[in-house]
C-alpha cells in the first residue's frame, strides 16, 4: 500500500489493533546473532543524522551490512550513499534496495532487514516505530520520539509490543551514553551530592541552515514536500526547537531528578530572529516544577550573534554538577571536588555499541517508557509556553493533540499554521 494517501490517524488506530491478533513475524533471536548471522541493517531517513547513525552501526559490529535504506526524496538517497563508500563491502545497497517516497519506509522493513536506523524528521516517527515493531526488526530511534501526544501514545503501545516479541528498542538521547556525562550523573544519582535542589541547563545556539534556501522554492513541490524539505521550520514536522534540538537538554533534566514525572511546567518563548516562513519559536524559558519543591530551569535559543553556551548545572545540599563538555562536581564554594579525567569516547558509537552488542548477547533493551517520557517532557514546556499558562502533567497526559494531517500526499495543499500566541492559543 503506497502511504501518499495513508491517513495518521487510521494507521495508528488499526495498527494498535491488528497488535492484539496478530500472529508475529519470525525475530532474530540471540541464538542466531551468537553464531554471527549477519545483521542486515535498513536506513529510514537519510539526512545528516541518518548517514550518522549508519556510520555508528557499520561500526559498533564488524559482522553487519548496510542493506537498504530509503527516504521521501531520491536525493538524499545518493548523498547518504556516497558518505558510506567508506565501509566498502559493508554497504551492499543495490538500486533495487533504494526506496524514496513516503512509503520508503515500508519498503525497506519488507526488504529482509533485521534493524532499522529510524531517523526521518520526528512527526514520523510514531508511525514507523509502530511498523518496524510490528515487522519483528530491532530499532534505533532517534529523538524526540513524537511531535505531540497522540505520538506519544503509540510510542507507547508500540514499546509494549517490541517488549512481547522480544526485540530490541534502542534511543537516540545520546548523553545519557557519553562516559564523562554518565559518570557525573551517577554521583548524582548515587546521593553523594545529596538530594537536587534546582536546576538549570541552557541550549543556546546559532540559528540552525534550512536544508533549502527558502528562496529557490521549486514551483512543482506542493505545500508540504517544501515543508518537509525545510522541515525544522514547521512545528508539526519538528515539534519545535525545544523539542527537536533542546530535547538533550530537557532529557538530562529528567535524568538529574530520576526520570520521575514532574507536576507542571509554567514558560516563556517567541519568534525574534526568524524570518522564515515557518512557525516555530527560536528561544523558550521553561521551568518544570518537581515534588519536594525542585524548580528545574532550561533556556533555549537559536539565534545570531548572540552568546551560546550548552550547560547543565544541577545544584544540590552539598554541591554543584556540571555538565557536559568538562564534567565536574564542586562543593558549596565553587572549589571543584571531581573532574572526569578518562579519555575521551564518542557518545553516538557508544549507543549503538551497547545495542548491537544487546542484539547479539540476547538481552532485553527497550528504553520505550523513557523515551516516551523525555519527549513528553519537551512537550510540556512547549505547550506552558505557547499557552501562557501553567500546565499540568495531568493536563499533558489528557491531551489529544495530534499535529499531523489525516491524509498525506507531498503535492497537497498545507497551509503554515499561524505561530502560537500566549495568551491566544489553546492547548487540546
Amino acid at each position: 500500500m503506497s502511504l501518499e494517501s495513508t491517513n495518521r490517524r487510521s494507521f495508528l488506530a488499526t495498527t494498535s489493533a491488528a497488535a492484539a491478533v496478530m500472529s508475529f513475524p519470525t525475530v532474530l533471536r540471540a541464538q542466531e546473532a551468537k553464531n554471527n548471522k549477519v545483521l542486515k541493517i535498513g536506513l529510514i531517513g537519510c539526512g545528516g543524522r541518518g548517514t550518522g547513525a549508519a556510520t555508528q552501526a557499520l561500526s559498533a559490529d564488524p559482522n553487519v551490512q548496510l542493506w537498504a535504506i530509503g527516504d521521501a526524496f531520491a536525493s538524499q538517497i545518493v548523498g547518504a550513499l556516497k558518505n558510506l563508500q567508506k565501509f566498502g563491502g559493508k554497504v551492499d545497497v543495490p538500486e533495487a534496495r533504494q526506496f524514496s517516497g513516503l512509503d520508503a519506509y515500508q519498503k525497506v522493513l519488507e526488504s529482509g532487514v533485521d534493524v532499522v536506523l529510524l531517523t526521518t524528521p520526528p512527526a514520523f516517527r510514531p508511525m514507523h516505530l509502530r511498523a518496524a515493531v510490528e515487522a519483528g526488526k530491532h530499532v534505533f530511534a532517534e529523538k524526540p520520539m513524537a511531535v505531540d501526544m497522540a505520538g506519544i501514545k503509540s510510542v507507547l503501545e508500540s514499546a509494549k509490543i517490541a517488549k512481547a516479541k522480544g526485540t530490541t528498542l534502542q534511543h537516540g538521547y545520546c548523553w545519557r551514553f557519553s562516559p564523562n556525562t554518565r559518570e557525573g550523573y551517577g554521583k548524582l544519582l548515587s546521593g553523594e551530592l545529596g538530594r537536587v535542589v534546582s536546576i538549570y541547563g541552557t541550549y543556546m545556539a546559532n540559528v540552525p541552515k534550512p536544508s533549502t534556501n527558502i528562496d529557490m522554492r521549486n514551483k512543482d513541490w506542493g505545500d508540504r514536500e517544501w515543508q518537509m524539505r525545510n522541515w525544522m521550520a514547521h512545528e508539526w514536522l519538528s515539534g519545535g526547537p525545544l523539542l527537536e534540538q533542546c530535547i538533550h537538554t530537557v532529557d538530562k533534566v529528567a535524568w538529574a531528578m530520576g526520570d520521575v514525572a514532574p507536576i507542571a511546567a509554567r514558560a516563556s518563548g517567541g519568534r525574534l530572529q526568524r524570518s522564515d516562513e515557518g512557525n516555530v519559536y527560536d528561544h523558550y524559558d521553561v521551568v518544570y516544577e518537581y515534588p519536594g519543591g525542585v524548580m528545574c530551569h532550561v533556556s533555549q535559543r537559536q539565534m545570531s550573534g548572540a552568546f551560546n553556551e550548552v550547560v547543565d548545572r544541577v545544584f544540590c545540599e552539598k554541591g554543584v554538577l556540571e555538565a557536559p563538555g568538562r564534567v565536574m562536581t564542586k562543593d558549596v564554594s565553587g572549589k571543584i571536588t571531581w573532574a572526569y579525567r578518562g579519555e575521551p569516547e564518542n557518545m553516538y558509537q557508544v549507543c549503538h555499541n551497547e545495542w548491537f552488542a544487546a542484539i547479539r548477547a540476547g538481552n532485553e533493551l527497550n528504553a520505550g517508557e523513557f523515551m516516551a517520557g523525555s519527549t513528553m517532557l519537551g512537550l510540556l514546556g512547549r505547550e506552558a509556553a505557547h499557552t501562557g499558562q501553567r500546565v499540568t502533567w495531568e493536563q499533558l497526559q489528557a491531551s489529544v493533540q495530534d499535529l499531523s494531517p489525516d491524509d498525506f500526499k507531498l503535492s497537497d495543499a498545507h497551509p503554515v499554521a499561524p505561530v502560537p500566541v500566549p495568551g491566544k492559543y489553546k492547548f487540546s
